[in-house]
Parts: C-alpha cells; sequence; structure tokens
C-alpha cells in the first residue's frame, strides 16, 4: 500500500449526527455515549458511599465518649445520621468530582477526591454546629466524620477491585479503542494498555495515518486498516473510544475536525502524546493565544514531599522492627538447623547517588552459593544484570519459604532506619553491576527500597526491560500516594507469593 500523508475525515452525510460538521448543538440534547458502564458503577458507589456514612455515625454513637444531646432523642439522631450526613457526603463527593466517570476504574484521582470532600464535609459539620448550637460531642463528630472517610475508601476499593476482577475475567465495563496513528505508534500505545488489562482499554483496532501498512503475512494483534471513514470503522468495529497516537496528535487541523465529527456520537476522543510513562501530576497544559502548550515538570525529588517520605519511612521501620523481632528467634533456628552458617546475608549494594552500602538479609542460600554460582551461568533464566533461577539448587528449603514469603527481607529495615534504604524504591543493585550506563543509571537519583512497582508489578517474573522501565517511572513520577499505594499493593502480593523465588 502506498505511504499516505495524513489522515482525513471524510464525512458520511446519510447519518451525520447534530454537531458532526461543527454546527452547534443544544446542551439539552445530548447523546448517550457508546460506553455506559459508568452508570450503574456510579449508582452502586451512590449506595455504598451512603452506607457508609450511615454506619459511620452508627459506630460513633457506641463509642464510650460519644455522649450528645442525640442519646435521648432517636429521632433526631437517625435523621441526622441517615439521612442528612449522608447527603452532606454524597454532595461534597459529587461536588469534588468522585462520581465522574473520567476518573473511576483506575488511578488515585479518585481517592484523592475522597479525601478532599472529607475537608468539606467537615467544614459543614462544623459551620452547622456552630450556625445551629447543636449540642454534640466533638469526640462523636469527629470520630463519624474519620470513619465515615475510612468506610467510604475502603467500600470504593473493594468497589474497583470487582470492577477490575470483572474486566480482567469477564471482559465487562471495557472501552473498546481505535487507535489512530503510524503503525509502530499504535503498536506502542497497544503494548503499554495491554499491560493492564483491569484500566478496561480493549485496542479492536488501528487506522493508519501514515507509513505502509504492514504485509498480509505480518502478524498484528488488531487488525489494521488505512484510507477508511473513521466513523464507519467505529461503528463497523463497535468501538466507542478513539485514541490518536504519537505524531498524529500533532496535526492540529485534523485533531480538531475529528474532535467535530465525533460530537453528538457519544464517542469519546483520547490523545497519546509521545511522552511516555509520564503520570499527570507532571503535565500540565497551558493556553497561550489558543495553543494548548503541554508543559512537563521536572520530578519533585526533594521538598515538604521528600520530607515527610523520610519521616514516614524511619517511623514504619522502627515499628515493624519492634513488630517482627520476638519472632527473630524462630527463623535463626530454622535457619541454622537447615545449614550451618551466619544467620545474616551482606551483600554490598549501590545506593543513592552511586553511594555503596551493605544490605541485610536472612541467608536463605547454602554457605557455598558463591562457589557454585559459576557453573549455574548457563542456566540464568533473567535478561538483565541479575541472575535468577526458578529451581535454584543453592537455596536450602526453608530458604524457599522464607523468599517466597519475603520474610528474608525484613532484616533490610535496619537499612531504613539508618538512611541507606527507603521502605519503597527501585531495588538495590548489587555493587559489581553498579558501573551500567544508560537509563538505568537514573534509578540511582532515589534511595532504593524493599518494595516497590518492580515488586507489586510481577516481581521475577518480569524481564528487565519492564523492571527498569517500572524503576524509572517510579523515579519520574514519585509520589506519596504513589508510595502508599505501593505498599498497600505489597501486601497482596506477598500475601499470594507472585513472583517470588
Amino acid at each position: 500500500m502506498g505511504e499516505l500523508d495524513s489522515f482525513e475525515i471524510l464525512p458520511d452525510h446519510a447519518v451525520a449526527p447534530p454537531g458532526a460538521t461543527g454546527v452547534p448543538r443544544s446542551t439539552w440534547q445530548r447523546t448517550k455515549r457508546a460506553a455506559r458502564w459508568h452508570r450503574p458503577y456510579a449508582a452502586m458507589l451512590v449506595l455504598l458511599d451512603t452506607g457508609a456514612a450511615a454506619l459511620a455515625s452508627t459506630v460513633a454513637r457506641k463509642l464510650p465518649l460519644a455522649d450528645s444531646g442525640f442519646q435521648n432523642n432517636p429521632q433526631l439522631f437517625a435523621l441526622v445520621s441517615f439521612v442528612l450526613l449522608p447527603a452532606v457526603w454524597l454532595l461534597a463527593l459529587w461536588g469534588h468530582g468522585a462520581y465522574d466517570r473520567r476518573y473511576l476504574g483506575t488511578g488515585t484521582d479518585e481517592f484523592k477526591r475522597v479525601v478532599r470532600a472529607s475537608w468539606t464535609v467537615v467544614a459543614i459539620v462544623a459551620f452547622a454546629a456552630f450556625a445551629f448550637k447543636i449540642d454534640a460531642s466533638r469526640f462523636a463528630c469527629g470520630a463519624a466524620l474519620v470513619c465515615g472517610l475510612v468506610n467510604v475508601l475502603i467500600l470504593r476499593y473493594i468497589a474497583r477491585r470487582a470492577l477490575a476482577f470483572a474486566r480482567t475475567r469477564f471482559h465487562l465495563a471495557t472501552h473498546r479503542m481505535l487507535l489512530i496513528g503510524t503503525l509502530q505508534e499504535a503498536l506502542e500505545v497497544h503494548a503499554t494498555i495491554a499491560r493492564d488489562p483491569a484500566a478496561g482499554l480493549v485496542p479492536v483496532g488501528i487506522h493508519l495515518t501514515e507509513g505502509y501498512a504492514p504485509r498480509a503475512s505480518t502478524v498484528t494483534p488488531v487488525p489494521v486498516h488505512a484510507g477508511r471513514d473513521i466513523l464507519s470503522l467505529v461503528r463497523e468495529l463497535n468501538a466507542d473510544t478513539i485514541a490518536v497516537c504519537g505524531s498524529a496528535s500533532a496535526e492540529p487541523v485534523e485533531l480538531r475536525r475529528l474532535a467535530w465529527q465525533l460530537e453528538g456520537t457519544g464517542i469519546d476522543l483520547a490523545v497519546a502524546p509521545q511522552l511516555t510513562d509520564i503520570a499527570g501530576p507532571r503535565v500540565h497544559i497551558r493556553p497561550i493565544e489558543g495553543i494548548p502548550l503541554l508543559y512537563v515538570e521536572e520530578p519533585k525529588l526533594s521538598g515538604v514531599g521528600w520530607l515527610f517520605k523520610n519521616v514516614i519511612d524511619r517511623v514504619l521501620a522502627l515499628l515493624s522492627l519492634l513488630i517482627v523481632l520476638p519472632f527473630f528467634p524462630l527463623v535463626a533456628l530454622a535457619i541454622k538447623l537447615s545449614d550451618p552458617g551466619p544467620i545474616f546475608f551482606r551483600q554490598t549494594r549501590i545506593g543513592r547517588e552511586g553511594r555503596t552500602f551493605r544490605v541485610w538479609k536472612l541467608r536463605t542460600m547454602y554457605v557455598d552459593a558463591e562457589e557454585r554460582l559459576a557453573t549455574l551461568h548457563d542456566q540464568n533464566e533473567s535478561d538483565g544484570l541479575l541472575f535468577k533461577i526458578k529451581n535454584d539448587p543453592r537455596i536450602f528449603r526453608v530458604g524457599k519459604w522464607l523468599r517466597a514469603t519475603s520474610i528474608d527481607e525484613l532484616p533490610q529495615l535496619i537499612n531504613v532506619l539508618v538512611g541507606e534504604m527507603s521502605l519503597v524504591g527501585p531495588r538495590p543493585l548489587p555493587a559489581e553491576d553498579g558501573d551500567f550506563l544508560g537509563d538505568v543509571r537514573r534509578r540511582l537519583l532515589v534511595r532504593p527500597g524493599i518494595t516497590g512497582l518492580w515488586q507489586v508489578s510481577g516481581r521475577s517474573d518480569l524481564s528487565w526491560d519492564d523492571a527498569v522501565r517500572l524503576d524509572l517511572y517510579y523515579v519520574d513520577n514519585w509520589s506519596l500516594v504513589l508510595d502508599l499505594h505501593t505498599l498497600w499493593r505489597t501486601i497482596g502480593v506477598v500475601m499470594f507469593r507472585k513472583g517470588a523465588y
């Protein structure tokens, strides 16, 4: 097939909806979106949020110090707890966009908006108590608001997991997406989307804007088209989303015409620029004389947030050490009975800015493991700097259990406590592999971590390239929310022993 200079939207006048030609439509004549999964999902969230607020009031009333004027007036308590407070919660959540379909199902924006809505509820309750001189226990009110926030977050997380299960197992609540761009750009976007099936994005076709169409013998994950009318192709593929990829997004005239063409169709239009692995908080759009300029901020690896990270690391590391210390004698005995030798294994690793340190681990291998390594190099199953074998003969039986449960990593809490490591970050690489070049060196901008995106996304099952990509994503897009989310995901990974060997 010949080379195409650019893509053009060919109007289908017979079925063109109002507004498809750029003629303004009445805002009251809104077309239903092709993907409508978010409506029953949002309705379910409304019920869950209502129940969360009502449950919070009930729990707060049962607390020992929750004496208030409501105790002797059950009708007033029922009105406030089961009508007024849930209504305030729902209005605050709606006002902060917590039911907006753009933030449901993926990412952390939904939970951020829930937290912001909770501050609005606090302000409303405080103002109402002051204005109407309500005789209510401050402790009870505070407990109800905190409990309400926790309940809403937990129930929404459960709903999110149920949605992800429905998407990955039954292919429900998904968006069927048509990719527009060159073949290489479209395939890159397809590969990125395919890594996260829980996001609900399902590419169903590629429409080429330029370049050569693949040969008949070329295998592509989805059908490839060229020179087709976009709307006709969307209807043929039963798609509900169009994603303009890479250089195709740099064609302002065609992109604007495409947006006009989609008005009134219920089809979503997304733009996937060539800025890969850069999260939303670093990207800002600033319109200058009608031109939307996309600004990419530098990663924030300092400041108040970074200070909080350091404090949280040390506090949680100290508390965790106090909790696990009583069990260390039992683990030490099991190691000694499995193989005489030291209990701990210490190795020189590369830390932040290239500084070396000695990492602490519980020993899981026989004492002659280093000598036996030379005979196993040809069995290495890793494609990167690290040596990995699923059934490594150098690991004794108790050591396999320690690795599967990640208990062997717990002594690294000492490294966190002294500031050599962090709870969340890229895994530290051995010192002999520290003289690496290229993008991998960017991992050294932050302290290495006990857990990280690499660990919660597959651990040893990931390729080296995927592991590096996740580590660099963490460095470029670090935030406290990302750390907390990674710690939460670590619990599930450890419990189900995913990719641990």
